[in-house]
């Protein structure tokens, strides 16, 4: 019995393949587009956000010195500020030193500190993040364009109380996660102080 195979002769006479291009060279080609990459995703991702690491005491027990923030940098140019958000704010617009607090009032709102209690227009607030109730007192009424500000370490905390408001212009965003240490990591997003005290 004749055995026939299915696999044709390799051709002996056609042209020969072309050589590669050099694979030094393609190396170096990957690595560039990688930097390149790796380059636009960090500018991309700085244009939207910042990292930012807690430096002194005045919103313990929220956030302790150490703490690794994210800050998102748009969040007030896509929507609206709310009673209770934690920001990253330029301190009276020098570009020297930024601080971070929690905003109490808003452009319009009659702040009022008074035996220990917060109230905005009239609501007293729950406020389970503070350190101590506070042991000043005294009355604020919030300008167009300014926040209200106030550290959650209420007696230990340069603040509104103390040297007025922050102006619209000076916020740089909203802090909106902590990252580390790992044990401590989960979102800073809270519903909105007042609204939840109607």
């Amino acid at each position: 019995m004749d055995h026939y195979t299915s696999q044709a002769s390799p051709e002996t006479n056609g042209p020969e393949p072309a050589p590669d291009i050099k694979r030094g060279s393609g190396f170096w080609i990957d690595t560039l587009e990688t930097i390149l990459m790796a380059l636009v995703l960090f500018l991309a991702i700085n244009a939207v956000s910042s990292r930012v690491r807690v430096e002194n005491i005045s919103m313990k027990p929220t956030l302790q010195p150490g703490y690794l923030l994210v800050v998102n940098k748009l969040a007030y140019k896509l929507g609206e500020p709310k009673h209770g958000d934690i920001i990253v704010f330029d301190y009276n617009g020098e570009g020297q030193e930024d601080y971070i607090k929690r905003i109490i009032g808003l452009p319009g709102d009659q702040v009022v500190i008074e035996n220990g209690i917060v109230s905005v227009n009239g609501h007293p607030l729950t406020e389970p993040y503070i350190a101590e109730f506070p042991r000043y007192s005294g009355s604020w009424s919030v300008p167009p364009d300014s926040y209200f500000v106030l550290g959650d370490n209420r007696n230990n905390s340069s603040d509104s109380h103390q040297w007025g408001y922050v102006k619209k212009e000076d916020v740089i965003g909203k802090a909106v996660f902590v990252y580390f240490p790992l044990s401590a990591m989960r979102s800073l997003v809270i519903p909105d102080l007042v609204q939840a005290a109607n």
